[in-house]
């Protein structure tokens, strides 16, 4: 509580007068709420009066200034509410950034996982591929019977009147008339038609450089410059030419020409064929 004097002769207040303006600044207290919690009503009521009478009595203006006490109440109140306000944006930001980092993790994950899927997929085909190209050098590479399940009938180097040459340049296989004929191994025609006492008869070229016949077919399938599989059909069995019934005659050479022959038993056998 503060007085200011008003205007006109100044003298010192008596006694009664200082007394009266104390009275005063408890009723103006009192008034505005500032000390209602530490008066009963009654006495605040006295006390208004009491101010209202001195005050009129001395001409001085009354002025209210808040304690310090009550100032550093208010301001460390304010503090605290910044500092909180200030703690929960920080707790806000780190929960931000937490779900972020969270965010980027995952798609980091899920990139990863992504990828180790295709690699693990592209991998899978490339081994399948390898798989397959094997199985195809494998399936070109290999030899077999050229009459599926057959029998050989006549020996190499059979002898006898039958063949020109005294004994036989080649194998018989059993077949009946109209059996596929297939070729032993991969290769290219070199020959498909007519081969006097053969008959109907093909030559091939296989791929390690070595030649196989086939002899007295009842049709050809295939024609000069084909390339051929192993197990390919290229004819149909039957009797055509020097022959006494349906059958194949069956030759291993070194060249395409008659007179080149080695064994087909042991060349088949060479191969893997069981014959």
């Amino acid at each position: 509580m503060a007085f200011t004097r008003a205007t006109g002769k100044h003298r010192r207040p008596s006694r009664l007068t200082r007394k009266s303006a104390s009275m005063a600044g408890v009723a103006a207290l009192a008034t505005t709420g500032v000390i209602g919690g530490l008066a009963s009503p009654a006495l605040a009521a006295d006390t208004t009066a009491d101010a209202a009478h001195t005050v009129q009595d001395t001409g001085l203006t009354e002025a209210i200034v808040i304690g310090d006490s009550l100032a550093d109440e208010i301001a460390a109140q304010a503090d605290q509410q910044k500092r909180a306000a200030a703690k929960a944006e920080a707790a806000r930001k780190a929960e931000a950034e937490r779900k972020a980092e969270a965010k980027r993790k995952a798609e980091a994950k899920a990139k990863a996982e992504a990828e180790a899927r295709a690699k693990k997929e592209r991998e899978e085909h490339a081994a399948k591929e390898r798989a397959a190209r094997a199985a195809e050098r494998k399936r070109l590479n290999s030899y077999t019977l050229p009459v599926a399940g057959s029998v050989v009938t006549t020996g190499y180097k059979t002898g006898g009147n039958l063949w020109s040459s005294g004994s036989h340049s080649g194998v018989d296989f059993r077949a009946a008339s109209g059996s596929s004929v297939v070729s032993v191994g991969a290769g290219t025609v070199v020959e498909a038609g007519w081969g006097g006492a053969y008959g109907n008869n093909i030559v091939i070229r296989m791929n390690d450089g070595t030649y196989t016949q086939y002899g007295h077919l009842s049709s050809i399938g295939v024609s000069v410059g084909q390339a051929v599989t192993s197990g390919q059909q290229i004819g149909v069995s039957g009797s055509t030419g020097n022959s006494t019934g349906p059958h194949l005659h069956f030759e291993a050479r070194t060249s395409p020409e008659y007179g080149s022959d080695m064994d087909p038993v042991a060349y088949l056998r060479a191969h893997g064929v069981n014959v």
